[in-house]
C-alpha cells in the first residue's frame, strides 16, 4: 500500500514532470522582460524585484515598459487590467483552497499564474495535502525559473539578435499551454485561440494584445465546454 509520504513524493515528481514542458515557452519571454528592465528608467535593482513581487510576466512587462513614459497611475492600471483574468482563475480554484491551512490560503494565490492554474485545476479534487504539494511544486518551478530567466535577460539580453523576433514570445507561451491540454478539447481551443489572437494583436498599445488574447481564449474555451455539456445532457436525456 502506498503511504502518505510516498503519495506526496509522487505528487512532487508529477508536478515537476508536468511543469517542465510548459516552462520552455516562457524562456524567451523571460529574456524579453529582463531586457525591458535594463532599458527601463527604473533602477535595475528595483526592476529585478518586479520578478518576485509581481510574478506575472505580461503585467510585469507592461509596468516596466510604461514607467517613465506614462503616469504612475496609467502604468499600474495597465498592469492590473492585464492581470484581470486572474480573477477568473481565483474563482475556479476557490473550492480547492477551501479547507487548506491558513498559510496556503494566503501564500498560494501569489503563484496563481496561467501555467500553474492550467496544471493545477485538473487536480482540484485531489486530497488537500496532495493538491497542496502538487500546486506548490509547480509554483516553485515557475517562480524560481522566472527569476533566473529575467536575471539572464538583464545580463545577456542585449546580445540577442533582433532577427530572433522575441516579441512573439508571449503568444508562444500561450501556445505552450496546449502541450498539457491535448486531452481536453476546451483547453486546446482556449490556448489555440488565445495564442492566435495574441499574434494578430501583438501591435496593440500598452501590451493590450495580451489581454485581448486571454479574453478571447477563455471565451472560446467556455463556449466549447458549454456546447459539450449540452450535447452530454441531450444524450443522457
Amino acid at each position: 500500500m502506498t503511504t502518505s509520504s510516498e503519495k506526496l513524493k509522487e505528487a512532487r515528481r508529477a508536478a515537476v514532470k508536468d511543469s517542465l514542458p510548459i516552462f520552455l515557452p516562457a524562456i524567451p519571454f523571460g529574456f524579453i522582460v529582463g531586457v525591458a528592465i535594463v532599458e527601463s528608467v527604473m533602477p535595475s535593482g528595483v526592476g529585478f524585484l518586479t520578478s518576485p513581487l509581481i510574478f506575472a510576466g505580461a503585467a510585469q512587462l507592461a509596468l516596466v515598459t510604461l514607467v517613465g513614459t506614462a503616469s504612475a497611475a496609467a502604468a499600474v492600471t495597465t498592469a492590473v487590467v492585464i492581470n484581470a483574468r486572474h480573477v477568473m482563475y481565483s474563482a475556479a480554484m476557490a473550492p480547492a483552497f477551501k479547507g487548506q491551512p491558513r498559510w496556503f490560503r494566503w501564500f498560494g494565490p501569489a503563484f496563481l499564474i496561467d501555467q500553474v492554474f492550467a496544471l493545477s485545476i485538473p487536480h482540484a479534487d485531489d486530497d488537500p495535502a496532495i493538491f497542496r504539494r502538487y500546486y506548490m511544486t509547480c509554483a516553485s518551478v515557475f517562480s524560481i525559473g522566472w527569476i533566473f530567466l529575467t536575471s539572464l535577460g538583464m545580463v545577456f539580453g542585449a546580445v540577442i539578435p533582433e532577427a530572433w523576433q522575441l516579441g512573439y514570445a508571449p503568444a508562444v507561451m500561450f501556445a505552450g499551454l496546449v502541450v498539457m491540454g491535448l486531452d481536453r478539447r476546451p483547453a486546446v481551443v482556449s490556448a489555440v485561440v488565445g495564442a492566435s489572437v495574441c499574434f494578430v494583436a501583438i501591435g496593440l498599445p500598452n501590451r493590450s494584445g495580451l489581454l485581448v488574447g486571454a479574453i478571447c481564449g477563455v471565451a472560446a474555451g467556455m463556449l466549447v465546454r458549454e456546447s459539450a455539456d449540452e450535447k452530454s445532457e441531450s444524450v443522457t436525456a
